[in-house]
């Protein structure tokens, strides 16, 4: 993390670009593999509009608490199919954490993506730890991308 609190990860997944992206705005995939561990979203509160003034909203879950539900609100300021996402997402009810995301997919040849995301400061607004809920969800992802090739 920078001096600035922003998050930046860099990940490469065994998958050409366009599966990567499309696992970020096809809500049938989304809801397979987002959310910290110990969350999960499920399929029937995805709902996605992936262009540029879009959006995406559902719902993580608390899976030791299905009672404990965070409405998950984002705009999608830019989007460039199989390259970019740009979001600004309010997390909970009355949009309690707000983050600014960016998400790059970057080719690396041989069926691979390196995904460069960059997230504004959130830390303890949302799960605790930022960096290792987007692990837990990338560890989810690779999977899901693995069942898909």
């Amino acid at each position: 993390m920078s001096q600035s609190g922003e998050i930046s990860i860099s990940r490469v997944f065994d998958a050409p670009r366009d599966l990567v992206y499309r696992a970020f705005v096809d809500p049938d995939q989304l809801c397979q593999w987002f959310g910290p561990a110990g969350f999960s979203v499920p399929c029937e509160t995805v709902q996605s509009d992936a262009r540029t003034g879009g959006f995406q909203r559902f719902v993580l879950v608390s899976d030791a608490d299905p009672g404990h539900r965070t409405p998950v609100d984002v705009a999608l300021s830019e989007v460039v199919e199989d390259e970019l996402l740009v979001a600004h997402a309010d997390i909970g009810t009355g949009g309690t954490g707000r983050i600014r995301l960016r998400l790059e997919f970057l080719d690396q040849g041989g069926g691979r993506t390196r995904l460069e995301l960059r997230q504004d400061p959130s830390r303890g607004e949302i799960c605790g730890d930022p960096e290792a809920a987007w692990e837990s969800s990338f560890t989810r992802l690779d999977s899901l991308l693995r069942r898909s090739l």
